[in-house]
């Protein structure tokens, strides 16, 4: 009995992309961080604009 088996170690991670996970979070913390800066102000100026 023939039996065709590959075994590979999963220690390879042979499809794993090398990853910044600090450099993504900064990113995404201080991009939204940014991004709810910039809506807070806007509402102000459209509260002030609207009286």
């Amino acid at each position: 009995m023939d039996v065709n088996v590959q075994a590979r170690d999963p220690r390879e991670h042979v499809n794993e992309e090398p990853r910044n996970d600090l450099g993504d979070l900064m990113a995404g913390f201080f991009g939204m961080t940014g991004f709810m800066t910039v809506v807070f102000f806007g509402m102000v100026i459209i509260k002030f604009l609207s009286e």
